[in-house]
């Protein structure tokens, strides 16, 4: 049972990686209806992947990575989605927009140049700057109207998770995967 359960955790976490270009070809022909359907879809199977690893025991490295890899490409193409459909609100949005996006190259520059790849941590405010981004993208293309204050409480939970992740890429000498913060860091590191 349980190389069973690996496989289809991971098989859960690979198709968010491929429906992501799915979803970019649905951006790309414009058709908003499918790809919207499409994106809930990719977030609702994110909260049942790691669901399913921890019940089942079935965490590992290469499932850790693929999920931020499928993570990364999911909110990459909610975003793309808004530039294609509603330019007009990443452009009223720009400098909060541009700050976050700062934050996540830095963040990644710092984890490749540290340790040769990037982060797989899945603090505690990752996961929760997760839930505000998938909420905030798969209601703003169901609902008439953006939803700015969910935008706001994304960017700025999605901001402090960067911040975070960028002082546990300075504190931490090695890779790891599955750091709950910075708190656990510094205990672990002095226990």
């Amino acid at each position: 049972m349980q190389k069973t359960s690996y496989y289809i955790v991971n098989g859960i976490t690979l198709y968010r990686v491929i429906a992501a270009f799915v979803l970019l070809y649905f951006i790309i022909q414009k058709q908003p209806e499918v790809m919207k359907w499409l994106l809930a879809v990719s977030f609702f199977t994110d909260a049942i992947d790691g669901f399913l690893a921890r019940r089942y025991k079935v965490v590992s490295v290469m499932g850790s990575r693929l999920d931020s890899i499928g993570d990364d490409l999911t909110v990459l193409m909610g975003v793309i989605g808004i530039a294609v459909f509603a330019p007009e609100f990443l452009r009223s949005e720009l400098p909060i927009v541009v700050f976050v996006l700062i934050l996540f190259v830095a963040q990644i520059t710092l984890a490749i140049i540290r340790y040769g790849k990037v982060t797989s941590f899945h603090t505690y405010l990752a996961k929760a700057a997760a839930l505000a981004q998938g909420v905030f993208l798969i209601l703003f293309f169901f609902l008439p109207e953006w939803p700015l204050t969910l935008f706001y409480i994304a960017a700025i939970i999605t901001a402090f998770d960067l911040i975070e992740e960028i002082i546990l890429v300075i504190i931490l000498p090695k890779w790891r995967a599955d750091v709950k913060g910075i708190y656990w860091a510094l205990r672990d590191k002095n226990a």
